[in-house]
């Protein structure tokens, strides 16, 4: 399953960390558990798990969902899910470690050591924006950022999944229409760190980043629209990011 932000178990995660950041932790579990009971695959249960994992204060209870997690990343069984496992072992590990079981703990150490490996994804590549573009040309770094202008870009950003870029596209700064480009990266890239584990486990938005080009070789007039009223909330999460942006640029 691909993610996407009309999904209605990410809507209910997306609602329940605006909860978290508000201060209000128990209607945040609350939520958590409604996408856990709400999930109907186990790319759906995967994601609600992860929170509702964070509220475990019982470490017995903690690892019980850690492995219900581990359970569900192996039958999911894609690049997201293996991605996610050198994580679990860790944090599984850690658990028997409290839990006063060091040859377990010390079994899924070496599991996180050896689940780990290179980027798999082989695309295609999409980046959203509202500049009009020609096949050919090449996005690079070294702009103003699209959230805090007192920041200088370092980095290109670009997504394998179409809705993303889209979403990306619908919200991005100017007057300009939304597009799409499938774009083919120039050089080597990495994981986004400002989505990875920030908010959904591991990467599952397929995002990431290139200090390198990345050259347009076509675009995509079709992807999943956001009504107006899910736009203007994803518009206020950014505004969010912006306001926290400049403060961390103050202090």
């Amino acid at each position: 399953m691909e993610f996407s932000p009309n999904n209605h178990i990410v809507k209910l995660c997306l609602q329940g960390m605006d909860l978290e950041e508000n201060g209000r932790p128990e209607e945040a579990i609350q939520i958590f558990i409604r996408a856990w009971n709400d999930a109907t695959n186990d790319f759906e249960k995967f994601l609600a798990a992860h929170y509702v994992t964070r509220y475990q204060k019982d470490k017995a209870d903690k690892l019980k969902w850690l492995e219900t997690r581990l359970e569900l990343a192996m039958a999911i069984n894609n690049d997201y899910a293996q991605g996610n496992l050198p994580t679990l072992y860790t944090n599984i590990a850690q658990c028997y470690e409290e839990l006063g079981d060091p040859d377990s703990a010390n079994r899924n150490y070496d599991l996180a050591i050896s689940s780990k490996g290179e980027l798999t994804d082989k695309g295609p590549f999409y980046h959203g924006t509202k500049a009009d573009l020609q096949v050919g040309d090449l996005l690079t770094a070294g702009f103003r950022s699209n959230y805090t202008p007192e920041i200088i870009m370092n980095h290109i950003y670009f997504t394998a999944i179409i809705n993303g870029a889209g979403l990306a596209a619908e919200i991005a700064k100017g007057h300009g229409i939304p597009r799409v480009y499938i774009v083919e990266p120039m050089g080597s890239f990495e994981n986004d760190p400002n989505v990875t584990d920030k908010k959904f486990p591991g990467n599952p938005t397929r995002s990431y980043r290139s200090q390198s080009p990345l050259k347009i070789i076509g675009e995509i007039t079709e992807w999943a629209r956001l009504t107006p009223d899910a736009l203007q909330k994803w518009r206020e999460r950014l505004a969010k990011i912006e306001r926290d942006e400049r403060a961390g640029i103050v202090n």
